[in-house]
């Protein structure tokens, strides 16, 4: 049985995802100010003052038994972040019991040094694959460890594929991942995680009603 915790995003939350994470690389890749980007800015700032008066009392989730009813929804972390938060990167994923391979792409929003993916997001990446491996299975909890070694360049906008393999033992889930382009590997992780007990999880609010 896979392993989810908190709501599922709004569909509406899911394509404007899609369209800033695309929106971002396009304007990082402009050579000279365009009004196009300024109505933009505009429209968003605007945005931002409509979604703060009708948004909830607080920034903390609705988690546990004494969550204050004034909070947030919290959405499932649990896979596929990246379909409704454009911080985090958008994959594809397959799971055959303690194997998992895939294939992702990183645009231009994740760049670090030249036409190369930032560490930091490689390290996110893996983060989120191997979490995903983990609650597909059914056996999932917190990272503990997250080491990362680079061995080559990853380099932006182009398609990458990875493999994971997984070993419970005890109370912990080990994980090795490998990025790579073709045959090449650009990074290795090595991820600890805690085996969670499902019936140890806070109770999560649903989403409430419109007002």
């Amino acid at each position: 049985m896979a392993w989810t915790f908190g709501e599922p995003p709004l569909d509406e939350t899911a394509e404007l995802a899609a369209v800033l994470r695309r929106v971002v690389g396009l304007v990082l890749a402009q050579e000279t100010p365009s009004d196009e980007v300024q109505r933009l800015t505009a429209q968003l700032r605007a945005t931002e003052a409509a979604l703060q008066s009708r948004g909830p009392r607080s920034s903390s989730p609705r988690i546990g038994d004494d969550a204050d009813p004034g909070g947030r929804v919290y959405l499932d972390h649990s896979r596929d972040i990246g379909a409704f938060n454009p911080v985090f990167p958008l994959y594809d994923l397959a799971v055959d019991g303690d194997l998992a391979t895939g294939a992702v792409e990183f645009p231009l929003a994740y760049e670090g040094p030249p036409g190369v993916v930032h560490g930091g997001f490689v390290a996110v990446f893996f983060d989120c694959v191997v979490q995903h491996h983990n609650c597909d299975v059914g056996v999932a909890g917190k990272t503990t460890r997250l080491d990362v070694a680079f061995r080559r360049p990853t380099p932006l906008q182009t398609p990458l594929s990875f493999e994971i393999r997984r070993t419970v033992r005890a109370e912990r889930i080990e994980s090795e991942a490998r990025l790579r382009k073709g045959d090449t590997v650009c990074a290795v992780a090595n991820v600890e995680a805690i085996a969670g007990d499902r019936a140890a999880l806070p109770s999560v609010s649903p989403r409430q009603a419109a007002p």
